[in-house]
């Protein structure tokens, strides 16, 4: 499966930002997806074993429970593949921090020139 396919998915990508965090077992993960989502246990293993499979995410034994965490290869790969794209936003951004320096500046020159 291409990275962007099982990226597609909003559950899974909603279990990645979950995983984010910091290592979960798979019931939290599923107690999360299951109020946003309204999908089953079953539905949520189903996801983690899409990730885990396409490399994702990793999990890992502790006793009984099963601890998921986020696996960073599959997203410098894609990170690696959106370099060509950022030259279309990154001036954007540079524009945008520009100007809110200029905005910063501004309102300290007017806070210090209220106090003289």
């Amino acid at each position: 499966m291409h990275a962007f396919d099982v990226l597609g998915d909003p559950v899974r990508r909603r279990i990645l930002e979950l995983l984010a965090d910091g290592e979960m077992s798979s019931g939290a993960v599923c107690e999360v997806i299951t109020v946003e989502f309204g999908i089953s246990q079953p539905g949520v293993s189903q996801h983690l074993k899409v990730l885990r499979e396409n490399g994702f995410a990793t999990v890992r034994p502790e006793g009984t429970r099963r601890l998921y965490a986020v696996n960073s290869e599959p997203l410098r790969d894609i990170d690696a593949w959106l370099e060509q794209f950022r030259r279309f936003w990154t001036p954007h951004l540079d524009a945008l921090a520009t100007e809110l320096a200029r905005g910063k500046r501004e309102r300290r020159l007017r806070e210090s020139g209220d106090g003289e």
